[in-house]
């Protein structure tokens, strides 16, 4: 209030109430739906497993009310959008910003050492216990290293991950700035997003998967039927089974054995996020959202 904003843009659904508020105000309010909160619940460990779906039900009714009141919608995938009215609701996908991956001092690809990485929050439904396992199988000789950057969530997972064979194999960096995230990237050879086959996720566009693809590296990815279209589309990684240690360790092993071929796959990787899937090509439509609300 003391901002004295004409527009104002959350994206917490526990801030419903503020944006209700603001509303009566006589302020332009605009809701920011980045995940599917009624899915997204039915995966909560500090809910009651029986109590998640009623959960759920109450959290997509909240929503639909009071989507209803504010002036836009703004979500991030097709599916999470068909829940709102269609004439105040508009896709802004969360693609990375080129700027950021324009690293200058990268080491060309093929005198990379064998690193395999992967950025943001480590948990066991984002396959943290699967990747430890896949570079545990690899034999020793491929001298394969997984890098981790991100934080433990809960914190105590990372004594429990910790205590697995293959984290002799690890090399956790903890939480890194967008700079420090983009010269481990410049580094690496091989970039996973192996996300467990969950309704929130298989219907997501997980930004790690982009931004390893700004930065020009191949990407093992979970085998969901929309990353799939996108990875073999574009011909820039491999696709395989997340619960499956043994499938990523092979695939790791092929991009490892295949230089030349993982090679030309971050490229065109890099290729089409430099074409398509860049912040860019999406701010636009943000800034369309604010100037139709001023006028």
């Amino acid at each position: 209030l003391e901002e004295n904003a004409i527009i104002y843009h959350f994206h917490d659904p526990e801030l419903i109430p503020v944006g209700i508020m603001l509303k009566n105000k006589g302020k332009k309010v605009i809701y920011d739906v980045h995940e599917d909160l009624p899915r997204q619940i039915l995966t909560k460990p500090w809910i009651v497993p029986l109590l998640r779906r009623v959960v759920g039900v109450g959290a997509l009714a909240v929503e639909n009310l009071c989507a209803r009141y504010f002036d836009r919608i703004v979500t991030v995938t097709s599916t999470i959008a068909d829940r709102f009215p269609k004439n105040k609701t508009t896709i802004v996908h969360n693609y990375p910003i080129l700027e950021e991956f324009a690293v200058t001092n990268f080491k060309p690809y093929q005198e990379r050492d064998p690193l395999v990485v992967y950025v943001g929050g480590i948990t066991v439904i984002r396959g943290i216990k699967e990747m430890v396992k896949a570079v545990e199988l690899i034999p020793a000789e491929w001298g394969v290293r997984l890098v981790l950057a991100g934080k433990f969530s809960p914190p105590v997972l990372e004594d429990d991950v910790s205590a697995m064979v293959g984290w002799s194999n690890v090399e956790y960096l903890g939480w890194q700035t967008r700079d420090e995230v983009a010269d481990l990237l410049s580094k690496a050879r091989i970039g996973l997003v192996l996300l467990h086959p969950t309704l929130n996720y298989m219907d997501a566009y997980p930004i790690k998967l982009f931004e390893y693809m700004a930065a020009g590296i191949p990407v093992v990815a979970s085998d969901f039927p929309l990353w799939r279209k996108i990875v073999s589309d574009i011909g820039c990684g491999l696709v395989v089974d997340p619960l499956d240690p043994q499938a990523i360790a092979d695939a790791i092993q092929w991009l490892l054995a295949h230089p030349v071929e993982a090679e030309l796959m971050g490229k065109r990787g890099q290729e089409a996020v430099i074409k398509k899937y860049n912040w860019n090509t999406e701010a636009q439509k943000l800034l369309g959202v604010y100037q139709s609300l001023v006028k």
